[in-house]
């Protein structure tokens, strides 16, 4: 059976067309409900979501969806995906579901689900909700309606839960810190987590409006973090995406710092404290070589899987690693949380530069990178990588950077976009074969 709405991390698209309806919230909810339906105690649905202006619109049908079939629902209101995982576990819920398009402009809205574990949900689960999507629901009596109710101290319980990932014997004092919370879930929770630690918070990014999720803020639009935290002369800036469940650091001259610094830092100071489990980092094939090789020299592992956090996180549990993560900043730490969580990683981050007694410009500088590029080409339709000239493109740039490099192409599981990657120690070769594919996927 071919997927119709899921994709690499649930269901994700423009609002009010396509699968981003709240008819399809509704199916949603009806179809999830009855898929975790497993016994004969009430079942319950806990239900976050970020600051999108549709976010209103997709909790209310996906709640209609969930009540219609006997499942009580339960609403946290704007918070980080990596809190509905935990409240999920904690508040012994069937199910968690985060309403997010992530790092995506406001015009688009997405639907992550959980399991009872806090876990995203398998291929097989995704598949069985899409299959009871296509039928008639089975609809609760009308005395077996489920209720919805608002969870009023869900922003304490995270906060509470984040700041017991910090070291006990260490504080935040004296430390002033730029966090940008991308207009987002975390606009709360990330300073007010901070700022008990005992930092000194300068907040971004904390006026939602509906509209402005993403907007020229967040992890993926770190200038105007970069510019603060020098203005400011601040030791550190942090910056999350839309559901927070990213993270990306900036240093005190300014200079933005990707994951893979972070998961170098993390992995081996948690290496040195005989904390890293498993031996090894497990990353994606988007991580620089310079990472491989830094860990190598420590003698730490380090494992690649395909992109999307889900295919890290399924890796670590198979081979027993506590630390995976993706160069765009999604670290996941499962000694804490069973998603990746741009706050928790944070803290990680604070929690060594405070033992450290370095500038964040040098604790964070773990390796040199070998050059990398990345480039995107839009399309529309089709399929531009089964086209022969873009096959004889790839192919070329394959044979010619083969033992000097690394060469990755793939489709994004959540945009109209061919990515285009290569690395190597000679920057000019990277350029040139990137370009090379890009115009042979833009000519298909």
């Amino acid at each position: 059976m071919a997927r119709t709405y899921f994709g690499t991390d649930g269901i994700r698209g423009r609002v009010n067309q396509s699968k981003m309806t709240a008819a399809t919230a509704l199916r949603v909810g009806q179809a999830a409900g009855r898929h975790f339906m497993r016994g004969d105690h009430r079942h319950k649905v806990l239900i976050g979501k970020d600051t999108r202006l549709s976010s209103y619109m997709i909790e209310n049908a996906l709640s209609a969806g969930f009540a219609s079939v006997g499942v009580d629902v339960q609403w946290v209101g704007p918070m980080p995906t990596p809190a509905v995982a935990m409240l999920t576990r904690s508040m012994r819920a069937d199910m968690g579901v985060m309403i997010s398009a992530s790092h995506n402009p406001y015009v688009d809205n997405g639907i992550k689900l959980f399991g009872p574990d806090g876990y995203k949900l398998s291929d097989a689960d995704e598949m069985e909700i899409e299959r009871r999507m296509g039928e008639e629901p089975e609809l609760a009596a009308p005395e077996d309606v489920g209720r919805i109710k608002r969870i009023d101290d869900a922003r304490g319980r995270y906060v509470h839960f984040a700041k017991s990932t910090f070291p006990d014997d260490l504080r935040l004092d004296n430390l002033k810190i730029v966090v940008d919370c991308a207009h987002g879930a975390a606009y709360h929770v990330a300073p007010d987590a901070l700022w008990e630690l005992g930092a000194e918070v300068v907040e971004i990014g904390t006026s939602p409006n509906g509209t402005n999720i993403n907007d020229g803020v967040g992890s993926t639009a770190p200038d105007l973090l970069c510019s603060k935290v020098v203005e400011e002369g601040a030791a550190i800036g942090l910056a999350l995406d839309g559901d927070a469940d990213r993270l990306i650091v900036v240093d005190e001259k300014g200079a933005i710092v990707d994951g893979d610094q972070m998961m170098a830092l993390i992995a081996r100071s948690w290496h040195r404290d005989g904390k890293l489990a498993g031996g090894a980092l497990v990353t994606t094939v988007m991580s620089n070589l310079g990472l491989e090789r830094c860990l190598a020299d420590d003698g730490i592992g380090m494992t690649r899987t395909k992109v999307g956090d889900r295919y890290v996180l399924e890796e670590m549990k198979a081979s027993g690693c506590n630390v995976g993560g993706e160069q765009s900043g999604h670290i996941i730490l499962s000694d804490h949380a069973t998603t990746g969580d741009g706050l928790v990683a944070g803290l990680q981050i604070l929690a060594a530069l405070v033992r450290s007694d370095k500038p964040a410009s040098e604790l964070l500088n773990q390796f040199t990178p070998v050059p990398q590029l990345l480039k995107n080409v839009r399309f529309n339709g089709g399929a531009p990588l089964e086209a022969d000239s873009v096959k004889s493109a790839i192919a070329a740039a394959e044979q010619e950077i083969d033992g000097k490099g690394r060469l990755v192409i793939r489709k994004s599981g959540t945009e109209p976009l061919i990515r285009v990657m290569a690395e190597g120690d000679d920057p000019q070769q990277v350029e040139r074969l990137v370009d090379s594919i890009c115009e042979a996927v833009a000519a298909a």
